[in-house]
């Protein structure tokens, strides 16, 4: 005999709350009924971004694009609410926290700590939240898109390398210990590995990613060394200020690459001065690919790549520049 609906409601009659959805269940398998509510699509209505600094050409530029593709991808408004870090764990914890009381439906961050921040991404994932992380990884994120910063670090210290003859006084200006600043300066380092002739002074000091950083450690470098022949700085604000302490000091016996590939500095590096060369992320794709992997895994996608590397471009000053 078969089951009517007539049945079925006489029988929901009878079954406690929780019984009577495993009734449903089993009465689906039977019937081929499709259980829309067991996976049904949400919406993308808000997200939350956390970035590290928006000073920094590349976040913001990170920031409107994201911004802009959710936008585009959605028949109503998106509400985006960003907020900016300063590297602090703890400050970033809040601003998770505020998205989470705020409901949004995905959350785009990268992470003041790569490991740290895991309870809280955690805690939006219960709360039925996406959380997508950007350049720097984080632990437990539903998808991670990061520039590939290895690479990065390769292409900018060999082209330094090179125009040094592969011999002479290197230095690098370090940063934060996030994921992206470490890679970059490993995979520096595994360049200048391969040149015995290159000796590498310092690698230590921290910059902290932005221009006053960059100068300050700089100004130090050139008071602590007599000669430097190429300086590795992790990021383009770094660069700058250690271009500005230079030429404050009237030294430019060095030549200077950097990652990020900001159009300030892609400008900046066509000028006659000691900035030779990016390697430059494409945050606008970093960004775009976060917001559509966010939307696919909330609508019930299957997202089968869920780490996703994006190889750096060298943008280089041109030859007759260098001359």
């Amino acid at each position: 005999m078969g089951i009517t609906a007539d049945s079925m409601t006489h029988l929901k009659q009878y079954l406690a709350p929780g019984a009577r959805w495993l009734a449903l269940l089993g009465v689906s398998a039977l019937l081929g009924w499709p259980l829309a509510s067991v996976a049904q699509a949400q919406p993308l209505r808000s997200i939350g971004i956390s970035v590290a600094d928006l000073g920094n050409p590349f976040f913001v530029q990170l920031v409107e694009s994201a911004s802009a593709r959710a936008q585009a991808l959605n028949d109503e408004p998106v509400e985006v609410v960003v907020r900016s870090d300063a590297y602090d764990l703890q400050r970033q914890i809040e601003q998770l926290n505020d998205f989470i009381e705020r409901d949004v439906d995905l959350i785009i961050l990268t992470a003041a700590d790569e490991y740290q921040i895991a309870p809280t991404v955690a805690k939006a994932q219960r709360a039925g939240i996406k959380v997508i992380a950007v350049d720097v990884n984080a632990q437990g994120a539903d998808a991670t898109i990061t520039t590939d910063n290895v690479q990065a670090g390769v292409v900018a210290c060999e082209r330094l390398a090179q125009e040094i003859g592969y011999q002479g006084q290197f230095v690098i200006i370090n940063g934060v210990s996030v994921s992206s600043v470490l890679e970059r300066v490993a995979g520096c380092k595994s360049a200048l590995n391969r040149y015995p002739d290159i000796n590498l002074l310092s690698d230590r000091l921290n910059g902290t990613g932005s221009q006053e950083g960059g100068m300050e450690a700089m100004t130090y470098l050139m008071e602590e060394y007599d000669h430097i022949d190429a300086v590795f700085a992790i990021n383009d604000p770094t660069a700058h200020g250690a271009l500005l302490a230079a030429e404050q000091a009237g030294r430019d016996e060095f030549v200077l690459a950097s990652v990020d590939g900001s159009a300030f500095a892609v400008a900046h590096i066509q000028q006659p001065n000691a900035w030779l060369a990016t390697a430059v992320q494409r945050p606008k794709e970093m960004a775009e690919r976060a917001v559509e992997i966010g939307m696919a895994l909330l609508s019930g996608e299957e997202v089968r790549q869920r780490f996703i590397l994006i190889p750096a471009k060298l943008a280089q000053k041109n030859r007759a520049q260098s001359e």
